[in-house]
């Protein structure tokens, strides 16, 4: 493989990423034929299939999903030598790759809208998943910095908390327990609308139900904060969610946080990146700008209104 180029690389980890010969074209601003010849030529120099298509899917080869570690490896280094070159010749330019829970994208936008705003040549990709993934992109050196609610513990990182990460109980404001004071204990026997596994909520709610012996009556999985939201304004259930969601539809009525003992449970919002990896002087800088102004910059763009707070368990 010591012939083949980073172009190919390039090429590669956008197929894998779409799986897809004619989205990855789209991206790289190349034709399909331009893309299958690149795809090619690397697998000529890998003596192996790196894809392989069953029907109208494409899926990477076990060899595919094993280069692909390396592509995205060497990929990762030049950005960074590239991102070091800059900073040496003293550019205010450049830019880094962060990756954040789908919670925090209700605030993400605005930090970084700040702090660019005092870096006008600095470019950010910001990609938005669930924490499962989050922790695969950083794992993977596929971002360089990750907002999330509580740091890995299977993963060495260093970490910096930002803001305070309250998460309440909500309910429509017709339902019985909106108007009073009440026990966790109340929640069982409810239907209880949840993130999809992987999803730190999803965790810190089964933890918390774990602690006071609740059982709901049910569980229904919804794949986004979004979709859990207009459920629970439908009269679908109650659920378990970042007060940092929910900010809009409790300003205007549509939701309530319910008053029950032990809630809010709070947690601390992160900054996070792998131990060892150093980080470029703009992504140094944001994580500093995070640690001074993340809590105040995310009162302003989600207004949450909390009744109370709890320190979560670790």
């Amino acid at each position: 493989m010591r012939h083949a180029t980073l172009r190919q690389m390039q090429v590669f980890d956008a197929v894998a990423r779409h799986l897809s010969f004619s989205k990855a074209a789209r991206e790289l601003h190349l034709t399909q034929p331009a893309v299958s010849m690149q795809v090619k030529q690397l697998e000529g120099l890998a003596g192996l299939p790196l894809f392989e298509q069953v029907g109208r899917v494409l899926y990477l080869t076990d060899a595919g999903t094993t280069l692909l570690d390396h592509a995205r490896a060497i990929l990762g280094a030049v950005a960074d030598a590239e991102e070091a070159m800059a900073a040496m010749r003293g550019q205010r330019a450049g830019g880094f790759r962060i990756g954040v829970v789908s919670t925090a994208k209700y605030f993400a936008p605005s930090l970084l809208s700040a702090f660019t705003a005092g870096y006008p040549g600095v470019d950010v990709s910001l990609q938005v998943a669930n924490r499962r993934q989050i922790l695969a992109d950083l794992a993977e050196n596929r971002v360089d910095l990750a907002l999330m609610g509580r740091p890995p513990t299977d993963m060495t990182v260093n970490d910096v908390v930002f803001a305070a990460h309250p998460h309440a109980v909500i309910a429509a404001p017709t339902h019985p327990l909106a108007r009073k004071r009440a026990r966790l204990s109340a929640l069982d026997g409810e239907t209880l609308l949840v993130r999809e596994q992987g999803s730190g909520t999803r965790a810190l709610m089964e933890r918390l139900l774990a602690e006071h012996g609740v059982t709901p009556g049910r569980l229904i999985e919804m794949a986004s904060n979004e979709t859990i939201k207009q459920a629970v304004m439908a009269g679908m259930g109650v659920s378990f969610l970042s007060v940092h969601t929910i900010g809009l539809e409790v300003s205007v009525g549509r939701l309530v946080v319910l008053d029950m003992e032990d809630t809010p449970v709070e947690r601390q919002w992160h900054v996070v990146w792998r131990e060892g990896k150093r980080l470029l002087p703009i992504a140094d800088a944001f994580v500093g700008f995070m640690k001074d102004n993340g809590e105040r910059l995310i009162d302003d763009a989600v207004h949450p209104a909390p009744t109370g707070r709890r320190t979560a368990k670790a």
